[in-house]
């Protein structure tokens, strides 16, 4: 046990707690990042009351040494540095100065949100990734258990029932082995239509193919479908939640989108890159669910975990499917299986699960920090109420380069509509994310930008 009780000594018992987890932190057996136990639990552990437990806890919290997360429980905030030298704790009678902002605070879309992933949970997972033997033969298909948890956990309550999970090492990813399939399947480039403005990363992937790109209109609903040009093979399309502008598609263009497929023989490629994080209502049922004969599905863990685990997956129709996994047999291609054992026993043991409903709550409170900023500041914002971004739209490019500019100048770095527009850019604006920081810093940041987009003038609604 951490902290070892002498019922014998004058000391109280509360001052001894308290007294044992600081010499822990210190001594290094806890971490910055690690959950203490709960105070009934700790109390029950030692044989004393609550109200012992709770005093050296608030004592700890006064003096720096824990702090508290909402719906989380009580965290380790300091602990030896690097160097070898112990974290000086805050005064309790010294009010601790607020934190700077780091050079480039980004709000800039793209980024999951790290504060609220439970370190036990995750350390857990990957213990129980690491008992299991390793692999003899390659897993082309991806790690059975992988392909079970993405089925089980996100895709079947979206409405995919029977999804034939292939593993990928992320939505790019796929999106690249996909083109290189139906590219040797056509025995020529592709013709391959992208929402514009939208997600410039598969307009390199397409490019990078060869592929003969046309710009998609969107409005605030996402993809304008009576407006597809004809002669297309392929139609790349976030949605769930536009990208980047935030809009979702109604259901009656995403019927209108799944027929003209079918009529044409085209192919859907539906990119669900943040699907999962909706938190108005539950997230909205899979295009594939509507379309399995002519949609792909793609979708990552890098929005709702890390991409560092480098996992994705993918769902085609079944000769799609397996003329995917004959390619990666032929050239040897396959994702690797770690980040798929970690993600699985991840959600084996409910930790998935609990991360997503900690993260739903915590983005929707970061949303409504980020619109009471930009219409403080005199501002509308685009974009439904999901994911970890929207627009605040502007007057002009000029007024938008400003923005960018101003803001960086500031620390703080946002991202502007122009470098996702394939054509000439039609819209103006700049997008705000808010998974990447901190909570305290992004309070700061929103201060800083509210200041930049006070001396600018407003867009179109």
């Amino acid at each position: 046990m951490i902290v070892v009780l002498d019922r014998s000594a004058s000391t109280p018992l509360a001052v001894q707690v308290a007294d044992g987890l600081r010499t822990a932190a210190l001594d290094g057996r806890l971490r910055t990042g690690d959950r203490v136990p709960a105070t009934r639990v700790l109390a029950r552990e030692l044989g004393v009351s609550r109200t012992v437990t709770a005093a050296a806890y608030d004592q700890l919290v006064a003096e720096g040494w824990l702090g508290a997360r909402h719906g989380s429980g009580t965290f380790v905030l300091a602990s030896p540095s690097p160097g070898g030298g112990h974290a000086t704790p805050a005064r309790a009678d010294v009010p601790p100065a607020p934190a700077p902002v780091p050079a480039g605070t980004d709000l800039r879309p793209g980024a999951p949100c790290l504060e609220v992933l439970d370190p036990a949970s995750w350390r857990r997972a990957w213990r129980r990734a690491g008992d299991l033997p390793p692999p003899g033969r390659p897993e082309y298909a991806g790690v059975p258990g992988f392909r079970a948890a993405v089925a089980e956990h996100l895709l079947r309550p979206r409405g995919l029932v029977r999804a034939d999970v292939i593993a990928t090492a992320g939505a790019t990813a796929g999106l690249a082995e996909l083109v290189a399939l139906l590219t040797r399947r056509l025995g020529r480039p592709l013709r391959a239509g992208l929402e514009d403005p939208g997600y410039r990363r598969a307009a390199g992937v397409f490019r990078a193919a060869g592929a003969e790109v046309t710009p998609l209109a969107v409005d605030a609903d996402g993809l304008v479908v009576e407006t597809l040009p004809p002669g297309l093979d392929l139609v790349y399309t976030t949605p769930a939640h536009q990208y980047p502008l935030g809009g979702r598609l109604p259901v009656a263009r995403r019927a209108a989108l799944v027929d003209r497929a079918r009529a044409a023989g085209a192919w859907v490629v539906e990119d669900d890159y943040d699907g999962e994080l909706r938190y108005d209502v539950a997230p909205l049922p899979v295009l594939a669910a509507l379309g399995p004969d002519v949609v792909v599905h793609l979708g990552t863990a890098g929005k709702i975990a890390t991409p560092g685990l480098g996992v994705g997956w993918l769902v085609a129709p079944p000769d799609l499917g397996a003329d995917l996994l004959a390619q990666r047999r032929a050239t040897g291609t396959r994702p690797a299986p770690a980040g798929q054992q970690v993600f699985a026993a991840w959600a084996h043991d409910g930790g998935l699960g609990r991360h997503l409903a900690r993260l739903r709550r915590e983005l929707a409170v970061r949303r409504t920090l980020v619109v009471g900023a930009v219409r403080a500041a005199g501002h509308t914002v685009l974009g439904d109420r999901a994911g970890a971004h929207l627009v605040v739209p502007l007057a002009s490019a000029a007024a938008e380069r400003t923005v960018v500019a101003a803001a960086g100048e500031r620390g703080v770095l946002v991202d502007g509509l122009a470098a996702h527009h394939l054509d000439a850019p039609a819209v103006h604006g700049v997008l705000v994310g808010w998974a990447a920081p901190t909570r305290a810093e992004l309070a700061t940041a929103l201060d800083r930008l509210r200041g930049v987009l006070a001396e600018v003038g407003v867009g179109p609604a």
